[in-house]
């Protein structure tokens, strides 16, 4: 399966900006989607693939900076890259302690720019093929069989064969039984690569 065209989505109220951003990304075959404020973005469809934001700090509404909260408590993890013409050194440091890929001054340096959202579009790159890891993982798990699942929650708890046999009223043959189907089925190569499939499938 292809991946998804990147998108990039520029957010500043400056049209003239909008557009010399999007003919920069242009000339470098990157989709750009434009909008004037946050709130628009907040209220668009999100895109399916690799995607970044390039966002003012200042803009009507909601601030860049305000922005970047927002998708935090949303739990939108799209990386941000600020970009201002007004910028100082403790916005720049709470942007930045936030999460931000980049934080840029106009006038813009292309390359600077470039880079920038190349730096973005990888990590979010990487989380959406963790997302995809994790949710194959937790179909492996729902393919278990009740009395498997219970045999794996105790096994990572750190209980052992002959401990999850009292505990569930079965023999010590039958817990290796169902041990050797979750191994299999989980498809973990041993018990701590077990601990780190549960830890990553927790809810």
């Amino acid at each position: 399966m292809s991946e998804a065209q990147p998108v990039v989505v520029i957010i500043d109220d400056d049209p003239d900006i909008r557009d010399a951003l999007q003919g920069l990304l242009e000339t470098v075959d990157l989709q750009a989607a434009p909008f004037a404020t946050a709130l628009e973005f907040l209220a668009s469809k999100r895109p399916q693939g690799p995607c970044c934001i390039v966002v003012d700090v200042r803009l009507p509404g909601l601030s860049g900076l305000d922005f970047q909260q927002e998708l935090a408590r949303e739990n939108i993890p799209i990386p941000l890259i600020f970009i201002t013409g007004h910028g100082d050194i403790p916005m720049s440091v709470r942007a930045m302690k936030s999460g931000a890929v980049e934080f840029l001054t106009k006038p813009l340096r292309d390359q600077d720019l470039l880079d920038a959202i190349q730096a973005a579009l990888r990590r979010d790159r990487a989380r959406l093929e963790d997302e995809r890891k994790v949710a194959d993982l937790r179909t492996r798990h729902e393919a278990l069989t009740a009395r498997e699942r219970q045999v794996m929650t105790l096994l990572v708890s750190g209980r052992v064969n002959k401990q999850i046999a009292a505990e569930i009223g079965i023999s010590e043959v039958t817990v290796r039984l169902h041990r050797g189907q979750i191994m299999r089925k989980m498809r973990a190569s041993s018990l701590a690569d077990l601990i780190h499939i549960a830890d990553k499938i927790k809810p």
